[in-house]
Order: C-alpha cells, then sequence, then structure tokens
C-alpha cells in the first residue's frame, strides 16, 4: 500500500488552520464568559437599584398616606364643628320662628280688643 505523498507545506497549512480556529473559539469563550460576568454585575445592580427604589417608593407612600388621614381626619372635626354649628342655628332658628308666632298671636290679641272695645 502506497501513502500518497503530501507536501510538507499542506500540513503546515491545515495545522495552523486548525490552530487558528482553535485560537478564535477559546477568543470567542473568553468574550463569552467576559460578557456574562458584565451581565451579572449589572443584574445585581439592577436588583439593587430596584430594591433601593422599592423602599424609597414605599416611604413616600406610607407619608402621602399618612398625610391623606391627617387631612382626613381635620375634615372630620371640621364636618362635625359644621354640624354642631347647624344644630345650634336650627336651633336658634326654632327659637325665632316661636317668638314670632307669639308676637304675631299678641299682635293679633292687641287688634281684637281694640276692635271689641269700640
Amino acid at each position: 500500500m502506497d501513502l500518497p505523498k503530501v507536501n510538507i507545506a499542506v500540513i503546515g497549512v491545515i495545522c495552523s488552520s486548525l490552530g487558528g480556529m482553535v485560537w478564535y473559539a477559546s477568543e470567542q469563550a473568553s468574550i463569552i464568559g467576559n460578557l456574562e460576568e458584565t451581565v451579572a454585575v449589572l443584574d445585581a445592580q439592577n436588583n439593587t437599584t430596584d430594591k433601593v427604589n422599592m423602599q424609597r417608593d414605599i416611604l413616600a407612600n406610607s407619608k402621602r398616606l399618612d398625610d391623606i388621614e391627617d387631612d382626613l381626619n381635620e375634615l372630620w372635626e371640621e364636618t362635625e364643628m359644621i354640624w354642631a354649628d347647624l344644630g345650634g342655628m336650627a336651633d336658634h332658628m326654632m327659637q325665632i320662628i316661636k317668638l314670632q308666632s307669639r308676637i304675631a298671636i299678641l299682635e293679633k290679641t292687641v287688634e281684637f280688643s281694640r276692635k271689641d272695645a269700640m
């Protein structure tokens, strides 16, 4: 069996091509590994930022709720005061109406007494 004769230059080119492919593949693997590390770091920073923002928003919203609750309490107190004033005003108006009806009765009595005396 005779083996074909191959030029040493062809073998050198094939070996260097294989070496280049291995080098290129390892370079791509290195770049991908670095990118994965960068993504992991950015993801961790993003999670931390999200947690900080969430805590800030929760504190801001709880402060707003406290402010709203205080405003509602003030509004409720003012409403109670208005109802108390309105109740006092209604009582005052009833007293005025009663007084007006007494005056009207007295005027009719005086008028009737004057006509009767004549």
